[in-house]
């Protein structure tokens, strides 16, 4: 009797799991191939590490479709196709979206696909809306399916303003190492300051002769239904004494992003759309971009079941639809509802930490999968 007491007592758990669809094996295969567009400073590897892979190099996107394969994703199908994508490391949203839609373009002719889906992490993200609008231009239709941004600065991030607040002394150094990494190991055409000032929310320097920065880019490719059909975000934010060793003496030692304050445009000009309420270690940034930067389109929730269930990614529905990039309302800036609980590189190859990369991307393509 206790035992037919105690199965039925799990009865609600149970069914809340099949109603969830958690307990197929993995991802649904996507009509469309999958695109991965990397951030600011990645290539095939960021730090060493690479970038679309777990803590052992694995690639997110690589299906166990060879005979005894172990070094694979297994929770995608073994007929998922996808690419990770290769720009310029350091340079604006525009060269890089553009170079994006290149590869792009060249991998759907490789693979005959007549559309695709685009998953960009960090500056990957604003690429990935220019890379949608250029192949719409090309092709003179819709060519982007599913487009979902990853801790993505849609409007701006701080860090960015205060590199280049720091004037030559500094970003001359960020300058010639961006263009010694970048042009050395990856080819020409790298520029750090670029990069930087794509970053920053505003036109950084109105007498320049170039509007630059992340309100103009946003203007120029916006959140449309005529560039891809559906649009999501991941957004990420952790307290700051808890981020991966290479942006804990950026956020403790030297500056603090705080960024989950409401207000029109960059109010405290401090690089981000939005403002910070001044406490330095609350769970508002991920190291490097504040979460009142980060939704575009639909906010979605990343849910870990744990005990050999599949991950599961849906749409937040109480933030609602960023439609315009640069007028979001207060909840869509503030709410920390869906975010993760992780950092701004723990969501790619770089160690240390114990977030799954593996079934993080699968459970995003099982999503793209509903939707393509």
């Amino acid at each position: 009797m206790r035992k037919n007491i105690a199965i039925w007592s799990l009865a609600p758990a149970i069914l809340l799991v099949l109603a969830a669809g958690n307990l197929h094996a993995g991802a649904a295969r996507t009509t469309y191939p999958v695109v991965f567009a990397h951030g600011m400073a990645g290539f095939d590897d960021l730090l060493g590490y690479d970038y679309w892979g777990d803590d052992y190099g694995t690639f997110v996107g690589d299906p166990c479709d060879e005979f005894l394969e172990v070094s694979c994703n297994s929770y995608i199908d073994a007929g998922q196709k996808a690419f990770a994508a290769q720009v310029q490391p350091f340079q604006t949203s525009e060269v890089r979206g553009y170079d994006l839609a290149n590869d792009t373009e060249g991998y759907m002719a490789t693979v005959g696909a007549s559309y695709v889906n685009i998953v960009g992490h960090s500056q990957g993200g604003l690429d990935a809306r220019k890379a949608a609008k250029e192949l719409y231009l090309r092709k003179g239709r819709t060519v982007v399916k599913v487009l979902i941004s990853v801790s993505s600065p849609h409007r701006g991030s701080p860090t960015a303003k205060y590199i280049l607040d720091l004037k030559p002394g500094v970003t001359n150094v960020i300058n010639a190492l961006a263009t010694i990494f970048g042009n050395t190991i990856y080819g020409s055409g790298n520029d750090g300051i670029a990069a930087a000032k794509q970053l920053v929310y505003n036109d950084y320097d109105a007498n320049d002769g170039k509007t630059t920065g992340a309100k103009d880019f946003n203007v120029k490719y916006p959140v449309s239904s005529t560039y891809a059909s559906r649009y999501g975000s991941l957004m990420t934010a952790q307290n700051g004494l808890s981020v991966n060793p290479a942006l804990f003496l950026l956020v403790n030692g030297l500056y603090d992003i705080d960024g989950d304050g409401y207000c029109v445009d960059d109010c405290d000009n401090d690089g981000a759309a939005g403002k910070g309420d001044g406490s330095r270690t609350d769970r508002d940034d991920d190291g490097l971009v504040g979460i009142n930067s980060q939704q575009m389109g639909y906010r979605l929730y990343y849910t870990v079941y744990g005990l050999g269930l599949f991950d599961y990614i849906g749409t937040e529905s109480s933030t609602g639809y960023v439609s315009n990039l640069n007028a979001p309302t207060s909840t869509q800036m503030t709410s920390a509802t869906a975010v993760i609980e992780q950092d701004h590189l723990d969501v790619v190859g770089v160690p240390p930490d114990t977030f799954d990369e593996i079934e993080f991307y699968a459970a995003i393509i099982d999503y793209i999968a509903y939707y393509d």
